[in-house]
């Protein structure tokens, strides 16, 4: 343990984002899977003010900005292979931009169903499929499904969806993530409070569904963790947190590793608090799995997942002074990328010699933000069989 906690304890900050006109909270960060060695990598960053900005990864300088307006964004995701950007959108699409280029138009669209409102998305390992979770509307919440495949011929043509999955999810779904390195499976995470891990080349729906796993609460995370991805793991908006063995499927062992109602009420963090969870981080090199969380200070508490519980690795100070929304790992450097209610973007690097920084001032912008922390009642909660 302690050797983990020296990787991200040696974490310092090497950059701060220059300044902005706009105060905005950054909720979300991806970084660009390519490299172009004269350029360096891309950062996006979702904004909650409505747009999507580029950075330079190395001196985190807006270089671009795109708009979703008169929709608000949810997610933001580069391709695997090339420097595009996706996002999904309340005005019922999925865009994508090319991230080396400014432009007012994204160069592809991909159409939902009418009435669709898209509040969350993934992109498939290969490229090839894009996956979006749409809000309940009258009785239906659905995942839409579009052929991402680039063709250069029908770029000013709108994507309609491939088809879409409607049964196995009763309320909005909040997450969709596809496998690291399968583009066939995926699991969505929805207010219902399950978790369903999809084979998407199975013919029909119900074939499709692999297995359905119960939190019991409105799910805010979820991701793939453990050798050759084959566990899966959720946070909720109550700061809950569940862990998933899908190697116990078809075996007597308990699929269930971990199950914390409320994690801020049981993680010990040596005489420091815990506020909210952002989200979790499978570091492969280690094969561990953490869960990264914060206070509204802006503190950054990282807890390595064991099957007795979470325990504290190490604590990130003096970066952001308020809650912390978004980070985003780079395996290949062991580099961090952290965003917040302060506007900040922050890049760690371990073994950095730390610089001197003001801390900026917490900002109060008017919560037309607070539509994307939605607080949601255990009696919305439809309870189906659990595996």
């Amino acid at each position: 343990m302690e050797e983990i906690g020296e990787q991200f304890a040696n974490l310092n900050i090497v950059k701060r984002s220059s300044g902005t006109r706009a105060p905005t909270y950054l909720l979300g960060i991806d970084t660009s899977k390519t490299v172009q060695a004269e350029k360096g990598s891309l950062v996006a960053v979702l904004c909650s003010h409505g747009s999507i900005r580029i950075y330079d990864k190395e001196g985190l300088n807006v270089l671009r900005e795109f708009s979703g307006k008169p929709g608000l964004f949810n997610g933001v995701k580069f391709a695997n292979s090339y420097d595009c950007v996706y996002s999904s959108c309340t005005d019922g699409t999925v865009k994508c931009w090319d991230a080396r280029l400014a432009s007012e138009k994204p160069v592809q669209l991909f159409k939902g169903y009418p009435s669709n409102i898209f509040i969350s998305f993934d992109v498939s390992c290969n490229d090839h499929v894009i996956c979006a979770g749409t809000e309940k509307v009258d009785d239906d919440a659905l995942l839409v499904f579009w052929d991402a495949r680039i063709n250069s011929q029908n770029l000013s043509t709108a994507k309609d969806p491939l088809g879409a999955y409607s049964e196995t999810h009763s309320d909005d779904i909040t997450q969709v993530c596809f496998h690291p390195s399968n583009p066939n499976m995926v699991v969505s995470g929805s207010t219902d409070g399950l978790v369903n891990v999809f084979d998407i080349s199975v013919d029909n729906e119900e074939d499709a569904l692999v297995t359905t796993c119960n939190s019991v609460s409105s799910i805010s995370s979820v991701g793939w963790s453990g050798k050759d991805y084959k566990q899966i793991y959720c946070m909720t908006h109550d700061e809950g947190f569940c862990w998933w063995d899908l190697n116990h499927m078809d075996t007597d062992e308990p699929i269930t590793c971990l199950n914390i109602q409320n994690v801020r009420e049981v993680v010990n963090l040596k005489g420091g608090i815990l506020d909210y969870l952002i989200g979790g981080l499978y570091h492969e090199k280690m094969d561990k799995l953490f869960v990264v969380g914060g206070t509204h200070t802006g503190i950054i508490h990282v807890m390595s997942c064991t099957a007795s519980g979470l325990i504290h690795v190490t604590s990130l100070q003096g970066g952001h002074s308020a809650t912390v929304r978004s980070f985003c790992w780079n395996m290949q450097d062991d580099s961090l990328l952290t965003g917040g209610e302060d506007a900040q973007l922050l890049l760690w690097k371990p073994g950095a010699v730390e610089k001197t920084f003001t801390k900026k001032d917490s900002m109060k912008i008017a919560s037309s933000v607070s539509q994307r922390v939605r607080i949601h009642s255990s009696d919305s909660y439809k309870r189906r069989k659990k595996q």
